[in-house]
This record gives C-alpha cells, sequence and structure tokens, in this order.
C-alpha cells in the first residue's frame, strides 16, 4: 500500500494544481476596436500615407540677418497679404548710421554745389583790382626806366640804376600776367576734375545711404504671398537666427485650397496613373471620406520619412510622392496625416 501511496498523492497534487491555475487564468473577451480601420470601395488599389500641406506648400521664414526681435504683427491662425509685415528686428544702430550717411550726403553736396556756384560774384571785383594795380606798377616802372634811359650823358647815372630801372620793368611785367592768369582762372570756374571728385562723393554717399536703408529694410520680415499663418514660434525680446532652422520661426501657406502629399511604396508607384480616382481619411475617423483630385508626381522617387516632424528618422523604404487637391470646406488641418487609397486602373 504504501508502495502506491506517494504516486497516487503526488498525481492528486497535479490535478489540483492543474485546476487552479486553469481558473486563475483571466479570460479575455473579444472587443471591437475603438475606431473601424480605414478602408475604400475601390476593388483595386493602392494604399498610402498621406500628409495635408498648403497648396503653396509649406513655407518656412526666416531671416537673412539675426538680431533681436522687436515686435511680432501676426499670430497662428491670421490671414495675411503679400507683403505684409510678420516681425522686426532691432534697428536702432542701422538707424544711426543712416544719419550719418545722410550728413555725408549732405557735405558732399554742398561741396559740389560750392564747386559749380564758382566763381562768385564778390570775388571778381578784387582780382580785377590787382590786375589794374599790376598795370600802374609796371606802367612806373616803365617810366622810371625810360627817364634813366634818356639821359644823354652816361656819366651822370650809374649803369647800377639803370640795370635795376629795366629789372624793376621786368618785375612790374610778372606781376601783371600773375595777377590777369590769377583773374582768368578765377572766371573759369572750378576745374572740371574737381567737379568730378565732387560729383563721385555725393553719388558714393548715396550709394551708402541705400545700402544702409536696404539692411534696415532687410530686418523688417514681410509675407512672401498672400495666405495664412500656420505657425509663429517667434515672440518679443527672443533672439532670432537667420539660416535654415529645425524649428521655422513662421510658418506659414497659401489659403484656401489644401494639398494631400501621398507616399506610394515604389513597389506600387507604377500601378499609380495620373487622374486616377483617389479619396482619403482622416487618422482615426474612416467613417469620413473625402475625394482627391490628382494635381502632379514629384518626379523624384525619395526615401520615406517617418511624419513624425524630425527629419532625421528614415527608413530603408523609397517612396513616390503625389501631390492631391482636397475638396474644399473638409475639416482637416495642415500637417494632419490621412489615409490614401488610389484606384488602379487596368
Amino acid at each position: 500500500m504504501f508502495k502506491y501511496g506517494i504516486p497516487v498523492f503526488a498525481a492528486i497534487v497535479l490535478a489540483l494544481a492543474s485546476v487552479s491555475v486553469v481558473r486563475s487564468r483571466t479570460l479575455r473577451a473579444g472587443a471591437a476596436p475603438p475606431a473601424a480601420p480605414p478602408a475604400s470601395t475601390f476593388s483595386d488599389k493602392v494604399g498610402g500615407v498621406g500628409l495635408v500641406e498648403a497648396a503653396s506648400e509649406n513655407i518656412a521664414i526666416s531671416l537673412p540677418v539675426s538680431g533681436l526681435v522687436t515686435e511680432v504683427s501676426v499670430k497662428a491662425g491670421d490671414s495675411v497679404v503679400k507683403g505684409q509685415r510678420l516681425f522686426t528686428l532691432d534697428s536702432r544702430d542701422l538707424v544711426a548710421e543712416l544719419e550719418l550717411r545722410r550728413s555725408a550726403l549732405t557735405v558732399a553736396d554742398a561741396k559740389l554745389a560750392r564747386l559749380h556756384s564758382l566763381p562768385r560774384p564778390e570775388d571778381i571785383p578784387p582780382a580785377e583790382a590787382k590786375v589794374q594795380q599790376a598795370r600802374e606798377q609796371l606802367a612806373d616802372a616803365q617810366v622810371q626806366f625810360r627817364l634813366m634811359d634818356g639821359v644823354k650823358d652816361k656819366r651822370a647815372i650809374r649803369e647800377e640804376d639803370l640795370e635795376r630801372r629795366r629789372l624793376a620793368v621786368g618785375a612790374a611785367q610778372a606781376r601783371l600776367d600773375e595777377a590777369e592768369a590769377d583773374l582768368k582762372l578765377l572766371k573759369a570756374g572750378a576745374w572740371v576734375q574737381d567737379i568730378r571728385i565732387a560729383e563721385a562723393e555725393a553719388s558714393q554717399a548715396r550709394n551708402q545711404i541705400a545700402r544702409t536703408e536696404a539692411d534696415i529694410e532687410r530686418l523688417t520680415v514681410t509675407a512672401p504671398i498672400a495666405g495664412r499663418i500656420l505657425q509663429c514660434k517667434v515672440r518679443t525680446g527672443e533672439f532670432a537666427q537667420a539660416g535654415p532652422l529645425a524649428q521655422p520661426l513662421i510658418l506659414m501657406g497659401s489659403g484656401g485650397e489644401l494639398h494631400v502629399r501621398a507616399q506610394v511604396d515604389e513597389q506600387d508607384a507604377a500601378r499609380v496613373t495620373a487622374g486616377a480616382p483617389a479619396v482619403a481619411m482622416p487618422r482615426g475617423d474612416a467613417a469620413h471620406q473625402y475625394r482627391l483630385r490628382f494635381v502632379r508626381f514629384e518626379p523624384y522617387v525619395i526615401p520615406k520619412k517617418n511624419l513624425t516632424g524630425d527629419s532625421s528618422e528614415r527608413v530603408d523604404t523609397r517612396v513616390l510622392e503625389v501631390i492631391y487637391a482636397l475638396e474644399r470646406n473638409a475639416p482637416v488641418y495642415a500637417g494632419q496625416q490621412m489615409d490614401v487609397f488610389i484606384e488602379v486602373q487596368k
């Protein structure tokens, strides 16, 4: 009896343990999914993931130079017209420089005007008086020389005195020539080369003003097209960096019609034809379908990018991008993901 007791006891314990395990196991009842999976009525179709964007494609507004933001004139959701101010950078240093440039232009213009106004009427009479004075001095020197040279008895005068009178006549003639040349030069006005130099200086000053004004104008960022502000990530008082950024300062696109950028696996790309019927459903809302109108193919097959907004996330699949126009008044937003189905036409 003892020989068979232990095996029997072990069998009973094993049976009880099995029953306990079966009873303690959680029974999961079948449950319907919270949302129906996307589907279409096309008998033969190609599926893809789409991203809603503006018809103009999303425009990331950037800056030509870095600077401190002093004013933001728009917010997300605003409609803007082409050329409307979006935000402004600090321009105090350039405004001060502009005033210096304008002062330099004023000086250059005044210098040029002075050269053009030469000779001044009041400068001519003194110059003419100097000419007349030189003539009188020459006449006096000539008289003195003739009187001494006319003495018949040369023993009455010294040869040295006669020679001095002759030299005095020559000096007086030279002074007359100089006075007449100065008068002629004065009446001729400014030298043409001086005028050209002054004109060049004035032109350079104007160009410097234009350059400074352009630098100031660049500090006011305006809308490149008429459209709608999708994102505004810039605030007054922040330092805005120039160049491409991971997070654009302002994201905008054209208003009105929205497009869906559908990504089709390259293995199915040959099955997609231009103009084929297509529908799109918002993620998580398969009950609402929206018809799509073919716009164009992006003619370059690219590596697939996970739609998380991070450009560094990639997978080993290449996709063909197909652009469709979404029917108007569809309750979707730019940046929203959609499930796209394209009918395969045989």
